[in-house]
C-alpha cells in the first residue's frame, strides 16, 4: 500500500500559510493536535513554533520537542494502520532571517537521515526570487541583492552575503564550505533533470533557484520523481514553495469578496508590531482612510509604565468602537539598537505582552482584526485569542492569510483575523485590506 504524503510545516512565525488555504495552523505541539492535524483532510498543516522570536538555545529546545512528537504521533498512526510518508519543511523568512542551520540540523537528528536538504528561500508574492544562487528582493522592478537590504542588517539574523552557498558557509561557521553546496539550477528545472537529486546523499545542501511559480512546480515534480525512486529529502523554503508541493485549487472565497467574513458590519481593529520601514508606509496611508484613528503605543513607558499604557490605549479603542471607527494600535516606530541579543529579545517580549493584553480585552462585537507583523501575528493568535487551531480561509492579499475564530470561541466567535507578514505588501498593504473588509 502507498502511503499518502503530508506536507509537515514547521514554521517559525505564522505568516507561512500565505500562499495557500484550507489547512489548519497549530499554535500547539501536543500529541493529540498533531493527530488532529495529521488526520485532517487537508494535505498540509502549519507549526507555529515562533522560534524566529526567540534565542538560539530556546528555538532549538522548541523545534526537538515538535520533532520527537511528530515522531511519536506518525509511528503511532503507523501502528493503527494509519501510515503516512512526511514531507517535513522548515519554513522561514524569504529574506535569509531565522536560526538556520540550527533548526534544519535539529529537524535532521530527530526525523532523518535525509539524502539532502534544500534552500528554497524564493516567494513571488513578495517580490523574492533566487538566480544563479543569488537571492533577491525586487522592489519596484529592481532586483536588489538581499545583502543590499535592511533585512541583511537584522540586529540577530544579519548576514553579509546572498549568494546561497556562501551565505550556507557563514551560517554554518565554514561546517559546510560554498564549494560543496550543490545548486540546483534554472536550467536543471526548467530541462527536468532529476539526476542532481537522485545523486544527493547524506543530507547534502543544496541552494534551489526560481523566478517563477512555474519554476517551483517543476521541481516539486523532481522532487516527487526523486522520492518515488527512494529518496528522502527535508526543505528550508519561504512560502512559494509550500504553493507547489500542496496544489490546491483556487480558494473558496476570493480576495477581493472577503469582508463577507466581517462581522454584523462593525468596525475592525489593527494591530500593528511590525517595525520595518515598509509597515511605517502602509501604516502612514492607513490612518489617510476615513473611519480610522491612530493609537500609538509608547513602548518606552512599558518598562515602568504598562499597566497605565494598556489601560489608556483600551480606553481609546472601546470608546472609538461605541462610534463604529477602526482604531489602528501601533507601536512607536523606528528599529532600536541593543546592547546584545538577550537585550533585544526582553525588550519584544515586554511589547508582545502588552499587545497579547490588548488584544485580549478588545470589544467582543469587533467586526474583523488584522495583525501587522510574524511574531505580533503569532501572539496575537496563540494569547491574545487563545487559539490552539485554527484553519485558513485564504488570502485577502498576496502573501496575507485569513483565519477564523471557532463558532465556539469565548469571546470573539467566527471572527476574521488577517496575518499580515511585516515584510510584504505595497505601500497601499494595510489600506487594501481595509477597503476590502469594508
Amino acid at each position: 500500500m502507498t502511503k499518502p504524503l503530508k506536507l509537515i510545516v514547521i514554521d517559525d512565525d505564522p505568516t507561512g500559510s500565505q500562499t495557500v488555504h484550507s489547512c489548519l495552523l497549530l499554535t500547539q505541539w501536543d500529541h493529540a493536535t498533531l493527530r488532529e492535524a495529521m488526520v485532517d483532510d487537508s494535505p498540509l498543516f502549519f507549526i507555529l513554533t515562533n522560534t524566529r522570536g526567540v534565542d538560539g538555545a530556546r528555538a532549538g529546545a522548541i523545534t526537538r520537542e515538535v520533532c520527537q512528537n511528530l515522531r511519536d504521533v506518525l509511528a503511532s498512526l503507523d501502528r493503527n494502520g494509519l501510515p503516512f510518508t512526511p514531507v517535513i519543511v522548515s519554513r522561514s523568512d524569504s529574506t535569509l532571517r531565522g536560526h538556520y542551520p540550527l533548526e534544519t540540523d535539529i529537524i535532521a537528528q530527530e526525523l532523518g537521515p535525509f539524502d539532502g536538504h534544500f534552500l528554497v528561500p524564493a516567494f513571488f508574492e513578495g517580490g523574492r526570487i533566487t538566480r544563479d544562487g543569488m537571492h533577491y528582493v525586487v522592489t519596484n522592478g529592481n532586483a536588489v541583492e538581499a545583502h543590499n537590504t535592511e533585512f541583511a542588517r537584522d540586529s540577530v539574523f544579519g548576514y553579509s552575503t546572498a549568494y546561497l552557498p556562501a551565505y550556507v558557509e557563514e551560517k554554518t561557521r565554514g561546517r559546510i564550505r560554498a564549494d560543496d553546496v550543490v545548486k540546483v539550477t534554472l536550467e536543471d528545472i526548467r530541462s527536468g533533470n532529476i539526476a542532481k537529486l537522485l545523486a544527493l546523499e547524506g543530507n547534502r545542501c543544496c541552494a534551489v533557484d526560481a523566478e517563477t511559480q512555474a519554476d517551483l512546480d517543476r521541481f516539486a515534480g523532481m522532487v516527487g520523481d526523486a522520492m518515488r525512486q527512494g529518496k528522502r529529502f527535508l526543505f528550508r523554503s519561504a512560502a512559494s514553495l509550500l504553493t507547489a508541493f500542496a496544489a490546491l485549487p483556487p480558494q473558496p472565497v476570493s480576495a477581493q469578496h472577503m469582508s463577507k467574513y466581517r462581522r454584523e458590519n462593525r468596525a475592525g481593529a489593527f494591530v500593528v508590531g511590525s517595525h520595518v520601514g515598509k509597515t511605517t508606509q502602509q501604516l502612514e496611508n492607513l490612518l489617510k482612510r476615513p473611519g480610522t484613528v491612530g493609537i500609538e503605543v509608547p513602548v518606552d513607558r512599558l518598562e515602568h509604565e504598562a499597566d497605565q499604557v494598556i489601560a489608556s490605549v483600551l480606553d481609546r479603542i472601546h470608546a472609538l468602537h461605541r462610534d463604529n471607527v477602526t482604531p489602528v494600535i501601533y507601536t512607536s516606530r523606528g528599529e532600536r539598537q541593543f546592547s546584545d541579543h538577550a537585550a533585544r529579545l526582553a525588550f519584544g517580549e515586554r511589547i508582545s505582552e502588552c499587545l497579547v493584553i490588548i488584544t485580549a480585552r478588545l470589544p467582543a462585537s469587533l467586526g474583523f482584526l488584522v495583525a501587522k507583523g510574524g511574531i505580533t501575528s503569532h501572539e496575537v493568535l496563540r494569547a491574545g485569542l487563545e487559539l490552539r487551531a485554527v484553519r485558513v480561509l485564504g488570502q485577502i492579499l498576496p502573501g496575507c492569510s485569513v483565519v477564523q475564530c471557532p463558532a465556539d470561541h469565548p469571546r470573539f466567535p467566527l471572527l476574521p483575523v488577517v496575518i499580515f507578514p511585516g515584510n510584504v505588501g505595497d505601500e497601499f498593504g494595510l489600506a487594501t485590506v481595509y477597503d476590502r473588509f469594508s
